[in-house]
């Protein structure tokens, strides 16, 4: 009997083996975030700094980056960014950085970005992402703002 003739059985339906052994790894790479920004579940996904339920579309933001590329999800931009220092391949060229725009929570890039205060942001850094074409601080300034924000707590 070849690996073909081989039959899986799952509620009484046949399943060769061989299919589902080229079907399943499909589903997951169908499924998967690749390289850009994945899908948050608003409302039940986890802020990675704070650990709050990520729920306003508008300050959102995601890194991938590390050894094994992951893709780790905050609440509010200040997060992400204080986060992102403490991690020792925060400066690697393939870490990737996205935060959700102020006026419609599309992903844009976080480097390339500018920054603007204003509306209460989740976790009060108060400073939502506008495009870079926008008046507002650069990435650098805004992660020296953060650094400095969080040494006064």
């Amino acid at each position: 009997m070849t690996a073909c003739e081989k039959c899986s059985s799952a509620s009484g339906v046949f399943v060769p083996r061989c299919l589902l052994g080229s079907i399943l790894p499909a589903l997951f790479l169908c499924c998967s975030d690749g390289d850009g920004p994945g899908r948050i579940v608003w409302d039940r996904d986890a802020c990675k700094a704070c650990s709050m339920v990520i729920s306003d579309h508008h300050f959102a933001a995601q890194i991938r980056g590390g050894p094994k590329n992951q893709l780790f999800k905050f609440d509010d931009l200040g997060c992400a960014m204080k986060w992102l220092d403490q991690q020792p391949w925060a400066e690697d060229a393939s870490t990737k950085f996205w935060v959700a725009r102020q006026a419609d929570g599309e992903w844009i890039d976080a480097k390339t970005a500018h920054y603007v205060p204003g509306k209460t942001s989740p976790m009060g850094f108060n400073f939502g992402a506008v495009d870079g074409t926008t008046a507002g601080a650069d990435y650098a300034t805004q992660r020296a703002t953060v650094r400095t924000l969080v040494t006064r707590h």
